[in-house]
C-alpha cells in the first residue's frame, strides 16, 4: 500500500481510488455484497465468491517460514494427539490450511472451535491454537519467558514452514481481487489498475526501512523482528510457483471437504 498512502503518488491515487481499512474476512464479504470494488482477500475467499478476478503480479505469501500464522500446540505427545483446536476467527485461510495439514499431513481430524486471538484462553479450552498476524508474533516474542510464567512447555510450529515441507510449493495468504461488476464501470481500466498496484507493491520494498520505522512504534517488538518480517518473511510477488501454492491448496481443501471446489484462476487481463 506504499504508493496509497505516502506522496507523491497518493495524491494522483485518491482521485481514483477511495481507500478504507478491514480484517481481511471483511474485505472478502465487502466484495461479495458489493460494499467494496478491488480488496486484499484470504485466498480462501475464490472458492465461495463467485466471479472474482485476481490482480495479477500481487500476493501476501512466505516461501518457507512467515512466523506471524503459527499452530501453538500444548499437548505433551504433539501435533498428532491434537483433538480439539482453538481457530482464529481472523482467518478463515489459516485455519484452512490448518485443517489440510492435520487431515492430509497427520491423517487426523480435530475438532475446529471458532475463538477470539487470546492465547491464554483458547490453550485452556483446546490442546493447540491457530494464531495469526500480530498475536502471533507477540506470542513469539514471548516464547522463551512464558515457561517461566506459566508453566507449560509449547510447541510453536509455523504453519507456512509445514507447508512448504510437505509440498515444497508457498504458502499463498492473499491477493488483490476485483468483484466482476466492477470492471464494467466507466472509466474503469484494468491496465491501469494492474499497474498501479504492482507499483505500489515495488515502491514499498524500496522503502522497506521507512516502514520498519513507521511501524516500530506501533508494534511491541523489536526492529529487527519487523524488518526481517517486511524483508524475508513475506513474499509478494505473485510468480509461477505461487499460483501452483493455490492450486494445491484448492485440491486438498476440496478434497479434505475444508472448501468447496474452487473455479480455475482467473486473473484480470490488462
Amino acid at each position: 500500500m506504499w504508493d496509497f498512502e505516502h506522496p507523491p503518488e497518493m495524491e494522483r491515487l485518491a482521485e481514483r481510488y477511495q481507500i478504507h481499512s478491514s480484517m481481511p474476512s471483511q474485505c472478502a464479504a465487502e466484495l461479495a455484497d458489493g460494499g467494496a470494488d478491488i480488496g486484499l482477500v484470504p485466498i480462501a475467499a475464490y472458492a465461495t465468491t463467485p466471479g472474482l478476478a485476481i490482480i495479477p503480479g500481487c500476493t501476501i505469501a512466505s516461501l518457507d517460514r512467515v512466523r506471524s500464522i503459527l499452530l501453538v500446540v500444548k499437548h505433551p505427545q504433539g501435533i498428532c494427539a491434537v483433538r480439539r483446536v482453538a481457530a482464529d476467527t481472523a482467518s478463515r485461510t489459516s485455519n484452512a490450511y490448518a485443517q489440510i495439514i492435520f487431515r492430509k499431513f497427520y491423517g487426523i481430524d480435530p475438532e475446529f472451535v471458532p475463538h477470539e486471538p487470546n492465547l491464554d484462553s483458547m490453550l485452556s479450552d483446546c490442546q493447540a491454537a491457530v494464531i495469526i498476524g500480530d498475536s502471533a508474533l507477540l506470542a513469539l516474542e514471548d516464547q522463551a519467558a512464558r515457561p517461566a510464567r506459566t508453566g507449560e512447555q509449547l510447541a510453536y510450529i509455523d504453519l507456512a514452514h509445514e507447508w512448504k515441507q510437505h509440498t515444497g510449493l508457498p504458502w499463498v495468504s492473499a491477493f488483490w481481487a476485483v468483484r466482476p461488476q466492477a470492471t464494467e464501470t466507466p472509466g474503469f481500466s484494468r491496465r491501469t489498475v494492474i499497474e498501479d498496484f504492482v507499483q505500489s507493491r515495488d515502491h514499498g520494498l524500496a522503502h522497506i526501512d521507512d516502514l520498519v520505522r513507521e511501524w516500530t512504534p506501533r508494534m511491541p517488538v523489536p526492529p529487527a523482528t519487523i524488518r526481517t518480517y517486511l524483508s524475508q518473511n513475506i513474499h509478494y510477488v505473485l510468480d509461477e510457483t505461487c499460483i501452483d501454492g493455490m492450486e494445491m491448496f484448492f485440491r486438498y481443501a476440496a478434497e479434505c471437504g475444508v472448501l468447496p471446489p474452487a473455479p480455475p484462476l482467473r486473473f484480470l487481463q490488462p
